[in-house]
């Protein structure tokens, strides 16, 4: 049996796949290194495997991974795993690389992943060529679910929000400055956090500022990251994640604007990337 994993932040999606590939389908906790320590990892994975799961047995596990950006990153996930699955060949990518073979499959593009995070890379077909650099999410992920959400909090602090916005956003979520605060410099994840903001964002899209803001965040994040790219005018650009999903209209508005090639636009590419590792053609 093997393994393909794909991680945001937020939640991991599992495809465990047996030689008849026949497969056990599960979710657990996003798992990135910058916020979890190796033991961590293991204990909460192993809550989290099905009870039906013969770990021993799996030969590969490949897990693509956010955060997962040098050897010591990867290695908190690598020794977690091997503890978990003892019999298994782990190996630790960046999520990049499943964002860039899940859209592109074997041809040249530009992957850029919006979901939770935000990241960007052109591919060569085989591999990731080029990344302008992500400086996470204190200073970067332009374009992601916590920049959204960053853009939502600002705006209504700042009393650039429209009342009508407001009165919605103090009704869903807890506003008072204090709780908020909390949450942003007291807790695990911050990012994962301003980024449930980006839900607001959706559930009130065809409001022309929110349409105006998520404009601004998709703009920034073209203009800083994808347009640095060699192959900016030539490769079609392909999206990943949840944000980039719900808020395709609005991308497509970006893209247009700039006079760019779309790609293909996907939730997950977890599906992609078993049929990938399989290697079938992956679904447009």
């Amino acid at each position: 049996m093997i393994a393909i994993a794909d991680g945001g932040s937020t939640k991991v999606d599992w495809r465990i796949i047996s030689t008849d590939q026949d497969a056990f389908t599960f979710s657990s906790k996003g798992y990135n290194p910058f916020f979890w320590k190796s033991a961590a990892v293991a204990k909460d994975l192993l809550k989290t495997l099905p009870e039906n799961l013969d770990r021993n047995e799996l030969k590969e596990v490949h897990f693509y991974g956010s955060g997962c950006s040098d050897q010591s990153r990867c290695e908190i996930i690598q020794i977690a795993f091997q503890e978990v699955f003892p019999n298994a060949k782990i190996v630790v990518e960046h999520d990049l690389l499943a964002s860039a073979r899940a859209t592109c499959g074997r041809a040249p593009g530009i992957a850029c992943i919006l979901g939770t995070g935000s990241n960007s890379c052109e591919y060569d077909g085989d591999d990731i060529s080029d990344n302008v650099t992500n400086l996470g999410f204190m200073i970067g992920d332009e374009g992601s679910g916590g920049h959204l959400g960053k853009k939502v909090v600002r705006s209504y602090f700042y009393r650039e929000m429209p009342e009508d916005l407001r009165t919605k956003l103090a009704a869903d979520y807890e506003m008072e400055k204090s709780a908020v605060f909390d949450k942003i410099y007291m807790e695990k994840s911050p990012n994962v956090y301003l980024a449930k903001f980006s839900k607001f964002c959706s559930n009130n899209k065809s409001h022309p500022f929110i349409q105006q803001l998520a404009k601004s965040a998709f703009t920034e994040f073209m203009e800083r990251h994808v347009l640095k790219y060699a192959g900016y005018k030539k490769y079609p650009i392909h999206f990943i994640g949840s944000v980039a999903f719900h808020f395709k209209p609005i991308l497509q508005e970006v893209i247009n604007d700039l006079d760019l090639q779309m790609g293909i636009v996907i939730k997950k590419p977890i599906d992609n990337l078993v049929r990938f590792h399989l290697g079938q053609e992956i679904i447009q």
